[in-house]
């Protein structure tokens, strides 16, 4: 190395020879479409066939949920409307994307505040010079999507400024004549990566020198192939530019700072050169190491301060220098010179239209140099003088904003009219062409540009209507771009006026959004949550923040707005109905229609409109827009019942069937409206009671009433009609007949009404919940009372087995009737009441409604099984006089017939019955029947055995055969009744009957004195007095002595309040003890607690005492000197008691045993069966002589 001149002139002859730059860089990133003025975003695609079904599948059904909701009634609709339908919560670029065949959204509202002025035509034929001199000036390498012809663009701006071709030579000719732009080239260089190591410690420590080289033309570049590059050869250019009094540009070579110690240096800095020949001009960049205290990087730091041509002489010496050292010795022998790390050329003619943005290779200054690494540079033509009208009048921003407001104007109107609200900005080639050249030239920043395009769209959109989603890209791109320190002055202002005017415009159409947005429309849907989305990120992007810093609470402008909107929605919707004018009833059925149309706003509110809000804005459109309407609802809906209220109180005034439908549904609806607040954020009881329809029922109260009795009236009506026209068949498959369907319709109709009603109020509750019972049970009664009489009315003009068939069908009714009442207390939620009754009152309001409702239901149930009694009364009292003649028929046979043959007419009677009754019955009328039938059955044999009592034995046997054959008939093998409910009542008397009478008169008589002893264990306390004995035996002697010692409490017999009471003591039966003699104590006079002291011997034979009913009766008189002796009571010891071997009475031992009590009785023997028995076998002597003793004692008692 020679020469620094040497060194640059074959680094020169490098570049030169090397091939395009642009085949050597990296790609840069791929150019910005040329269909859209919004490069920094991607453009969205076109629809697809099936690109976006989904989305449209669910805007269809949306829309056909709703159509169906306008055309069904309120509460088929809002009783089955589903509210887990939502729209889908992604949009992006929904808006731009093309549907099949969806319905135009409605015109949106024009701001008449903004009416764009009319550019005359002398500013348009100056805005048309501007635009051909960015033509006739563009600079730099067209992307791939640019138009390069001259002609073509000229062909475009002629339309878009409607320009004749006169008008256009003439300003084409006058653009040729001024003079050329000036260009210069910005270049940032950011920052380096991967360069060489050239210090002991394995780093660098870089700087650029980078300057402009100025071009030569073909020819001579061939000719000067060999020179090498230096920047000394600038010289006699500039010498022949400069004299040597002007000041040296800075244009010609800057230099960045040192980054000491790093192989990946970031510099960050930015210059700017002046270009001379912007087609042939090259930018040069060489990376060094800096090394020594004074180097190229210090002598370049003096090149504003040289002057005339010695300082550049000066200057250019000490590069050199620097440059000699380092090429005269050897690598790393001396120190203090800076190394050369690569260089970078770029010629300016190859420079993109919208610059680079990349990545470049060091290259090296000679084939045996080595470099490595790359450096991040960003380069930028533009013209630094323009020689036009209005370049020398407005700013640059203006200009571009003016020429950009007539391009889109045009682009839009090119639009297809299918579709001009979905313009989502694209303009054609030639356009970005010219916005693209001009916006260069014009060195307008990224976020000029994007400012630029916000207000020209923005204020665009306000006149005819733009895609959403392009409004919201521009706000991202600005914000993205957003650089406080470089928006000042009229451009903060215009910023703030167009972020103000696009607030108002959408603050507007928010007001009017059930108009322009409606929920039919797919496509002005997804526009309005685009809007939504992008006030809601306009809100909080840093430019809004800063230009616009007093509107910070934009949320409660859009709430203002909603509300504000919600209510005069709702004024047109009663200016529409007019529920003030009309009839009364025509006044609640027009606001039943205003509440309807409210109640699907709300429901679309809660359903879509919310949503799109509080994903956008955080906005609760739901509680605004519902706490609006309640509140107007309610006002009018009082005003409106309390004009009911006033015309049912006048006595002339009666509510009318229709009227009364009419206030149900109106109060359905409000109950509807209400609902939604559990939608609400409600923090606590008392918000939900501060809503306007709190307490909305007690308007309908006394309304309610009378409607509830106009439904009591209808549903009498209706069961009349249906037992008139019953025919008591069975329907389908059942076994009760169309009136019981039609009853338990009625009731179910008259159950879904009240649970419709859900009344809130807990007293109100119980008092309607009442009266419905009271209701459902007289209707009951009466439907089973009707019945009943209309089958009294046929039995005489049926036979027996069709009227037993019709009997069955109306059991069968009642009971259906009956079984469904039973679910009254869950159909009508008489727990829940309860529960409000006690929280309200106490544990005293809950027994009340216990009580009433449960009272009211168990009459009910009593008075429905009179009525089936009362129908199986009339079965059986038809079925009577054959069952009487076939118990006779058993009764009268002679013994000898067999038992079977006997019965079997009263069997087969019964089966062919049975057979009826099976087929139509339902189980339990069916058990109920069998019932009936058996306790028939058993009195009848009863009565036949009564009357034959003292007959011979087998009378009896045969009875119990046939009572034995009955029992496993109507039991049915335990399909039939149950054996325990059969064998109680008047089974158990039958069978004591027959077990009776087939007994003889001593085993009667036993009988009588086992029933005598076990009802003396029962007795206690008596009113007759009681007496005090002591039993002991002697078993030796087979002797039983009896001490009755004392009683007391003995009856007043005797005129003056006593008695002259003795004891007799026996042993009974008497035909057991034939040899044993009554014995009796003496008279103690005008007493009532006589004390007797008396011993009394019996004898007794083990034979005698082991009987049961062996027995001592001790029987208390008064005695009467003039009359017979009064019995006062008696009383019986079984001789178990103390004659059985191993008990202490039984011994010597048991004269110290204590005495017994034994309490007195009074019962009359007749009273008893075994005495009618007794008394009926007139031809036993033992019988009639126990009959008589006793009748003689109860003869004493009926005189007493």
């Amino acid at each position: 190395m020679t020469t620094l001149l040497d060194l640059k002139s074959s680094v020169l002859r490098q570049v030169q020879r090397s091939q395009s730059l642009r085949t050597r860089r990296e790609a840069p990133p791929t150019a910005s479409s040329p269909l859209t003025h919004c490069p920094p975003e991607p453009l969205p695609r076109r629809w697809e066939p099936g690109g976006n079904l989904k989305y449209n599948q669910h805007l269809k059904i949306l829309l056909k949920s709703i159509e169906t909701q306008q055309g069904n009634s309120c509460l088929s609709y809002w009783g089955n409307i589903c509210r887990e339908r939502m729209l889908s919560p992604s949009y992006t670029h929904l808006e731009c994307q093309r549907g099949p065949c969806t319905m135009p959204p409605p015109q949106e509202h024009v701001d008449q505040a903004f009416i764009s002025e009319r550019v005359s035509r002398t500013e348009l034929d100056l805005l048309y010079e501007e635009a051909v001199y960015t033509v006739v000036n563009r600079v730099g390498v067209p992307a791939p999507e640019h138009v390069k012809s001259d002609d073509e663009l000229f062909a475009y701006l002629l339309k878009v400024f409607d320009m004749g071709d006169e008008e256009h030579e003439i300003i084409l000719q006058k653009v040729q004549e001024s003079k050329r732009a000036s260009f210069s080239l910005r270049v940032s260089v950011m920052k380096a990566k991967n360069l060489m190591a050239k210090d002991a410690n394995g780093y660098s420590d870089p700087y650029c020198m980078l300057g402009i080289l100025v071009g030569q033309s073909p020819r001579e570049t061939e000719e000067k192939k060999e020179r090498k590059f230096s920047f000394r050869k600038r010289r006699e250019k500039l010498e022949k530019r400069s004299s040597t009094k002007e000041v040296l540009p800075a244009r010609c070579i800057q230099v960045t700072e040192v980054k000491p110690e790093t192989l990946n240096p970031v510099w960050d800095q930015h210059f700017v050169f002046e270009i001379d020949d912007v087609h042939n001009d090259l930018l040069h960049l060489d990376i060094w190491d800096h090394d020594d205290d004074v180097s190229v990087a210090e002598a370049c730091k003096k090149l504003n301060e040289v002057s005339g041509l010695r300082g550049m002489g000066r200057y250019f010496k000490q590069i050199a220098k620097s440059v000699r050292s380092n090429g005269s010795s050897s690598s790393g022998s001396e120190e203090n010179v800076d190394d050369f790390l690569g260089c970078i050329n770029i010629p300016l003619n190859e420079i993109p239209v919208a610059g680079y943005d990349t990545w470049f290779k060091l290259e090296p200054r000679s084939s045996a140099s080595k470099v490595q690494g790359e450096c991040h540079l960003i380069l930028k033509v533009f013209t630094s003088q323009r020689d036009t009208a209005l370049s020398k009048r407005d700013t640059n921003f203006s200009i571009h904003k003016k020429l950009l407001s007539q391009i889109v104007e045009y682009e839009h109107a090119q639009e297809p009219q299918r579709e001009p609200y979905n313009w989502n900005g694209q303009v054609s080639p030639p356009a970005w062409t010219v916005l693209t050249h001009h916006a260069v030239q014009t060195d307008l920043s990224p976020l000029q540009q994007a400012i630029v395009r916000w207000q020209c769209y923005s204020n665009h959109h306000r006149n005819q209507r733009l895609c959403y989603s392009l409004l919201l890209r521009l706000l991202r791109t600005i914000d993205a771009e957003w650089d406080p320190p470089t928006v000042r002055g009229d451009l903060e202002r215009q910023l703030s006026d167009s972020f103000r005017l696009y607030t108002e415009h959408c603050l507007c159409l928010m007001k009017n959004m059930r108009q322009v947005f409606p929920c039919t429309s797919a496509a002005a849907i997804t526009r309005y949550e685009l809007m939504l989305r992008g006030i809601g990120y306009m809100q909080n992007m840093r430019a809004f923040k800063t230009v616009c810093p007093l509107r910070n609470e934009l949320h409660l402008d859009i709430t203002t707005a909603v509300k504000k909107g919600t209510s005069e929605w709702y004024e047109s919707l009663i200016a529409q109905y007019k529920p003030e004018e009309g009839s009364l009833e025509e006044q609640l059925k027009k606001m039943v229609q205003v509440i309807d149309a409210v109640c699907a706003d709300v429901q679309r509110g809660q359903n879509i409109y919310n949503k799109l809000f509080y994903s956008a804005v955080k906005v609760d459109y739901f509680s605004i827009s519902y706490r609006q309407l309640e509140k107007q609802v309610a006002d009018d809906v009082n005003v409106a019942m309390e004009r009911v209220c006033g015309t049912l109180e006048q006595e002339s005034s009666r509510l009318t069937q229709t009227m009364g439908e009419t206030i149900f549904e109106l109060f359905m609806s409000l109950k509807i409206l209400k609902g939604f607040r559990e939608f609400l954020p409600l923090n606590s009881n008392r918000d939900a009671k501060m809503l306007a329809l709190t307490g909305f029922h007690n308007w309908f109260k006394s309304s309610i009433h009378k409607f509830l009795q106009i439904v009591h009236d209808r549903s009498c009506d209706r069961i009349r009609k249906a037992v008139e026209t019953d025919q008591l068949q069975p329907v389908q498959q059942a076994k009760h007949s169309c009136s019981a369907v039609e009853v338990t319709a009625c009731f179910s109709q008259v159950r879904e009404i009240w649970l419709q009603l859900s009344w809130p109020d807990s007293a109100g509750a119980f008092i309607f919940v009442t009266r419905l019972t009271d209701n459902f049970c007289s209707e009951a009664v009466c439907y089973s009372e009707m019945m009943t009489r209309k089958i009294e009315r046929n039995q005489l003009a049926r036979d027996h087995k069709n009227f037993t068939v019709q009997l069955c069908i109306g059991l069968n009714n009642v009971e259906h009737v009956r079984a469904f009442l039973a679910h009254l207390p869950r159909d009508l939620d008489w727990p829940g009441v309860e529960r409000a009754m006690e929280e309200s009152c106490g544990a005293e309001g809950k027994e009340q409604v216990y009580k009433a409702l449960n009272g009211q239901l168990f009459n009910m149930d009593l008075d429905l099984q009179r009525e089936a009694k009362r129908l199986i009364t009339v079965l059986t009292d038809k079925m009577l006089p054959e069952l009487r003649r076939y118990i006779q028929h058993i009764s009268l046979s002679p013994d000898s017939i067999n038992n079977d043959d006997a019965v079997s007419p009263l069997m087969k009677y019964l089966q062919d019955t049975m057979v009826i009754l099976t087929a139509n019955l339902v189980k339990e009328n069916h058990t109920r029947v069998l019932q009936s039938m058996w306790e028939l059955l058993l009195r009848m044999i009863l009565d036949a055995v009564t009357e034959n009592r003292g007959v011979q034995v087998e009378f009896y046997n045969r009875f119990q055969y046939t009572v034995e054959t009955l029992l496993q008939f109507f039991h049915v093998k335990g399909d039939g009744l149950a054996l325990e409910d059969m064998k109680s009542g008047d089974y158990k008397v039958l069978d004591e009957e027959l077990r009776l009478n087939k007994c003889s008169s001593f085993d009667l008589i036993e009988q009588y004195y086992l029933e005598k002893i076990s009802l003396q264990k029962t007795l206690k306390h008596t009113p007759y007095g009681r007496i005090s004995v002591k039993c002991y035996y002697d078993p030796p002697e087979q002797r039983l002595t009896v001490e009755i010692l004392h009683a007391a409490d003995i009856i007043a017999l005797d005129a003056n309040g006593l008695s002259d009471p003795f004891v007799i003591v026996e042993l009974c039966p008497h035909h057991l003890f034939p040899a044993a003699k009554s014995q009796r104590t003496q008279v103690k006079l005008k007493t009532l607690h006589p004390v007797f002291d008396e011993l009394f011997y019996f004898h007794v034979s083990p034979e005698q005492y082991r009987h049961r009913y062996a027995c001592l009766t001790f029987t208390v008189m008064d005695y009467d000197w003039l009359s017979t002796n009064d019995f006062a009571g008696e009383a019986v010891a079984p001789l178990s008691d103390f004659c059985w071997p191993g008990r202490p009475n039984a011994s010597a031992a048991g004269k110290n045993v204590q005495p017994v009590i034994l309490h007195l009785s009074r019962s009359k023997p007749s009273e008893k069966p075994i005495m009618r028995m007794l008394d009926a076998r007139t031809g036993d002597r033992e019988a009639q002589e126990f009959v008589r003793r006793l009748k003689e004692i109860e003869k004493s008692m009926e005189e007493d």
